[in-house]
């Protein structure tokens, strides 16, 4: 038989519907690969086998018994280990968390129960979901699905990495300056950040309240559709995301892109991306424009001091959530994370107040200016190839200002997103030199999740790159 868990999420869906397999078949094929491939990739922190099949078995009966709960009814996730559920540890990548057992659900994981999918256990991220790589001492590193030598991204790094490699069909994962886009994008995936305030944070471990975003990542536009919307919508407990319009379907069968007006930034503005990463776009720019879409030049705004502004934003909110561990438990910590952590302690309140202050204005002046002729922007997702993990690891000997930079300039376009709230969506456009993924992001409006989603799914019709599975053999070796 062939591997099941080699279908993406919407096949998956589709062979459940049509009786072809059962969710414990789905579930078992996970189990088998992860079994199999997961000591390559370090994609997991928490596995539960046991009742990940108990859920699978129950969803079958009610499937055969006629009851389907929703489009997801039997699909195998996981999610990044910072979700809780009552009775449940979920360890937030650190050792201060390894031993805190959960008294709530989150509102993610009860509404992804109630749409009926298996939740197969806890992933891998950077600790306190604070770095880009997926570095983590405490759980181990997670590496890049396609070559375990580079870096699976971050902080939602065994969300990428688990998702490429087919260990499950979908995961969550949080984004507050790229979390969710970098690591879809560093491992061949689509990954949502969807508008601030889009899904509910209630029972997600935070990282910075203002800034946070939770999101799927999948191996299509289609997939992350899937979950997207069984997740997405109002939440009482978040009062974030309170007087959103509905969420609504989408017909991807008849959409179209024609007419779209996609905006590009102007070669000034994409000057510090790599030449691979260059090529990728002008690329994906064809593509688009044969399928219809009108391809219009955009100045981009100060990135750079947006960037600050966000870093003023997390480090001074994480300073204030960490205080009573910093002074209990600073042993406990990677010396990485806790020094980033502390440098919140420095920052003064008028300068948190300001960044907070300027936030609604530059996300305005981004929609009118920036945005005001397009429909969405299309910007690079990372503008360097994915790097080596032993080049970018922030706590080896050799860490300093070049791991710094190299860090900065991995977050180069995503976090100003983060700070503006608007939704983004990575899709992967080629593979570099190296057989490593490219991707860009497709920013919109507020609200503006289907569009970016039509708009990647068209791409994907006439595109491959998201098709391609890694070969998951160390390069190492």
């Amino acid at each position: 038989m062939a591997d099941l868990a080699l279908m993406s999420a919407t096949e998956a869906m589709a062979a459940l519907q049509q009786g072809k397999v059962s969710s414990v078949e789905l579930t078992q094929a996970c189990l088998d690969r992860i079994e199999k491939y997961n000591s390559l990739v370090n994609a997991f922190i928490r596995i539960e086998a046991d009742e990940a099949l108990a859920t699978a078995a129950q969803l079958d009966k009610e499937r055969q018994s006629g009851k389907v709960r929703s489009p997801i009814h039997g699909l195998v996730l996981a999610h990044k280990d910072m979700f809780d559920r009552p009775g449940k540890v979920s360890t937030g990548g650190t050792k201060i968390l390894r031993d805190r057992v959960a008294t709530r659900t989150a509102t993610v994981l009860q509404r992804f129960d109630e749409a009926g999918a298996v939740d197969l256990g806890g992933l891998n991220m950077s600790e306190f979901a604070a770095g880009p790589t997926g570095h983590n001492i405490h759980y181990g590193d997670c590496c890049n699905a396609f070559n375990p030598d580079y870096v699976s991204g971050g902080s939602s790094s065994g969300s990428g990495a688990a998702v490429a490699a087919r260990l499950v069909f979908g995961a969550l994962g949080s984004d507050t300056g790229g979390s969710i886009r970098l690591p879809a994008g560093m491992n061949g995936l689509c990954g949502l950040k969807a508008t601030y305030g889009r899904i509910s944070r209630h029972g997600a471990m935070a990282r910075s309240w203002s800034l946070d975003h939770i999101g799927p990542l999948g191996r299509s536009a289609r997939d992350v559709a899937l979950m997207y919307q069984a997740v997405a919508g109002e939440d009482p407990c978040d009062p974030s995301t309170l007087g959103q319009p509905e969420v609504g379907a989408i017909d991807f069968e008849s959409a179209s892109i024609k007419g779209l007006r996609i905006g590009v930034p102007v070669e000034k503005d994409l000057e510090t991306v790599d030449v691979e990463v260059q090529q990728a776009l002008q690329a994906s720019y064809r593509v688009l424009e044969q399928l219809g879409a009108k391809l219009v030049p955009v100045k981009l705004p100060d990135f750079r001091s947006i960037y600050f502004l966000a870093e003023t934003i997390i480090k001074s909110e994480a300073a204030s959530m960490h205080h009573d561990w910093l002074k209990e438990r600073p042993q406990d910590y990677s010396a990485n994370v806790r020094v980033r952590i502390e440098a919140g302690l420095a920052i003064p309140a008028a300068a948190y107040i300001d960044a907070l202050r300027m936030r609604t204005h530059l996300t305005a002046s981004f929609i009118r200016d920036t945005m005001g002729e397009v429909d969405v922007l299309l910007l690079p997702n990372m503008p360097i190839t994915v790097p080596r993990r032993d080049e970018a690891n922030p706590e080896s000997l050799a860490a300093g200002e070049k791991v710094l930079a190299l860090v900065g300039r991995i977050t180069q376009f995503t976090r100003p997103i983060s700070f503006l709230g608007l939704p983004s969506l990575t899709v992967p456009c080629g593979f570099d030199q190296k057989g490593l993924s490219i991707a860009f992001q497709i920013v919109g409006r507020p609200f503006a999740e289907n569009t970016l989603l039509v708009a990647a799914d068209q791409f994907q019709q006439v595109t491959d790159y998201h098709r391609q599975a890694p070969s998951l053999v160390s390069q190492s070796s």
